[in-house]
């Protein structure tokens, strides 16, 4: 095994885990990780066998502490270099945003620039109490894409997002919780186990009410002009014509749980 990668692990529950792993550095993301989070993605994105996914660091130190600064000198050591790396980390992010099922971030430790770029990505953010946050990007010179400064935007407002990127403080989980940022700050000892019963909960109801409600809140937070209520409302009518609609009202009239297949 490389001493760094993206780890899958698909469960009996229909949830798959996705491990950053670099320990030497905290999980920074190298280069070969960002390149590699498309077709991770897609894989995941075309397997019935999973219906939602979770993100993760290696160990319990870090999420993600960035993308990894050791090798900028290489590979981002020029504009046309950093051009080349940025249009990278672009599509990583895309492929991020447009998975269709849940994608849930579970951080502990370390969350910082490009790891919290990362988890921005993710609908749900469930946080550790050890869990630190930051953007130091003005600490280090660099120009910041705009999709990612909206993502941070759309979660804590521009008075917020200007702090982050104009003072480059450290934030707790508590005060990430407070302005928005995280989901729920959880315990570091019950983290884990309440993120795979969390995850397998929502594994377990019916995916394409997800994928509509998904797309539904995609297109709330896109700028009006790129709002695409339509294809929300054929979303919602696939959701009606389902036989996991079907499905569920028999369960419910029968007082079972319902067995969704997601067609």
């Amino acid at each position: 095994m490389s001493e760094f990668g993206l780890d899958v692990e698909r469960g009996e529950d229909r949830v798959a885990w996705i491990t950053v792993r670099n320990p030497k550095r905290l999980n920074a993301i190298r280069l070969e990780m960002w390149r590699a989070i498309p077709e991770l993605i897609a894989t995941l994105a075309s397997d019935p066998s999973v219906n939602v996914c979770v993100i993760r660091g290696a160990g319990t130190a870090a999420f993600a502490s960035g993308a990894d600064i050791s090798e900028f000198e290489s590979v981002r050591k020029d504009a046309a270099s950093a051009a080349e790396y940025e249009a990278v980390t672009t599509t990583a992010f895309d492929a991020l945003l447009g998975l269709e099922k849940p994608l849930i971030a579970m951080i502990r430790g370390a969350c910082i620039g490009g790891g919290l770029a990362v988890a921005t990505c993710a609908d749900v953010r469930l946080a550790s109490t050890d869990a630190q946050f930051a953007l130091p990007a003005a600490r280090l010179g660099l120009g910041y894409h705009a999709s990612g400064v909206r993502r941070l935007v759309d979660l804590v407002g521009p008075g917020m997002t200007a702090e982050i990127f104009f003072a480059a403080l450290q934030y707790d989980a508590d005060e990430a919780l407070r302005m928005g940022l995280v989901t729920r700050v959880l315990p570091a000892g019950d983290i884990e186990g309440f993120t795979r019963a969390y995850a397998g909960a929502m594994a377990a109801n019916a995916p394409l009410t997800q994928q509509a409600a998904k797309l539904a809140i995609a297109d709330a937070l896109a700028d009006p002009a790129d709002r695409d209520g339509a294809a929300v409302e054929r979303r919602v009518a696939a959701c009606f014509a389902s036989e996991d609609y079907a499905e569920g009202i028999r369960a419910f009239l029968t007082k079972r749980r319902p067995k969704f297949q997601g067609k």
